[in-house]
């Protein structure tokens, strides 16, 4: 098992237990670009050097000596116009901060309270060792039981989060999930960017046929099922330049923004078409995603210039 990404207790009124966090997700795309130099092909690299050398010579390059070492360089707090107080990271490590090792459950909610918009990221939570398992367990089943999501804070990546806890998935998973959260302030006001949408009569019979193809095409949600097309679609074009083959390109113009003329018409034949059957849709887009997977990113032993394969070809995460 991975190492825990943060451990510390859970805590509800006198009761507590131990817990570990793992991060729950990782990036999967295999795409990853450089900088290069279009004249030369050559990987461009960044520098830190002091604000002051760039506003003394802004076009030319800084000298080795006017380098800053990564050693050298602490954090700082702007408390005045380009006044800093510097903080040494055993400094912050030891900051004053309560939910740095415990998350104490403030108060509990409704799954249905909590707005998708104020979701972050997810953490596995397991119990911290055996002797933990009994308390957490039972706050885990009372949880599903009353379908509440207990509200906490948790401090660390340089800030306190509101965070969720809450069961995850089915039994067949004996663990609980934590979510850091954004803060309201954090969200932008929805009425600045809603209030023009103009109030319009619904027609009743045109709510039906929306609702029938809504039903058509509902199922279990299936994340398997999806694949990142802009991945594929850039191994796509990596693999023709590797190859000097013609460049795939997307020809295809783009969709009329056009009013509907006749909405009534749309959904009914929406409803009435094979198209809006969820299945057949589903199995066409696997199979265009199966059959796009193809390139794989190999070096071809034809003959190219050194330049144009540097330029091309992007680097691969290492396992």
């Amino acid at each position: 098992m991975a190492r825990p990404y943060w451990s510390g207790q859970i805590q509800i009124s006198l009761v507590s237990f131990g817990v570990k966090l793992f991060v729950a997700t990782e990036a999967k795309s295999d795409i990853h670009f450089h900088q290069i130099d279009r004249s030369t092909g050559e990987r461009v690299r960044h520098q830190k050097v002091l604000a002051s050398v760039l506003e003394r010579n802004p076009d030319e390059a800084a000298d080795q000596s006017e380098v800053v070492e990564k050693s050298q360089i602490v954090k700082g707090y702007e408390y005045a116009r380009g006044q800093y107080i510097t903080l040494e990271p055993d400094e912050l490590a030891h900051l004053r901060v309560p939910s740095k090792h415990t998350m104490e459950v403030t108060q509990f909610v409704d799954e249905s309270d909590l707005s998708p918009e104020f979701f972050e990221k997810p953490y596995f939570a397991v119990p911290e060792d055996e002797a933990q398992t009994e308390a957490f367990l039972t706050v885990r089943k009372a949880l599903i039981e009353t379908k509440k999501v207990g509200i906490s804070r948790i401090a660390f990546g340089g800030r306190e989060h509101v965070v969720a806890i809450a069961p995850a998935g089915t039994d067949q998973h004996g663990g609980m999930m934590v979510y850091t959260m954004r803060y309201a302030a954090e969200l932008l006001d929805p009425a600045a960017y809603f209030r023009d949408v103009k109030k319009t009569a619904i027609q009743a019979d045109s709510l039906t046929l929306a609702k029938e193809l809504i039903k058509r095409k509902s199922r279990k949600f299936d994340a398997a099922k999806f694949v990142d097309g802009y991945e594929v679609a850039v191994k796509e074009l990596v693999d023709a330049k590797l190859k000097h083959a013609p460049i795939p390109r997307d020809e295809a113009p783009a969709p009329k923004r056009g009013k509907v003329i006749n909405l009534m018409d749309a959904l009914r034949n929406s409803v009435q078409s094979r198209s809006s059957d969820a299945d057949d849709s589903e199995q066409r887009a696997t199979k265009k995603s199966a059959s796009r997977k193809g390139p794989v990113l190999v070096r071809s032993n034809a003959s190219k210039s050194p330049k144009s394969a540097k330029t091309a070809h992007p680097r691969r995460k290492s396992a």
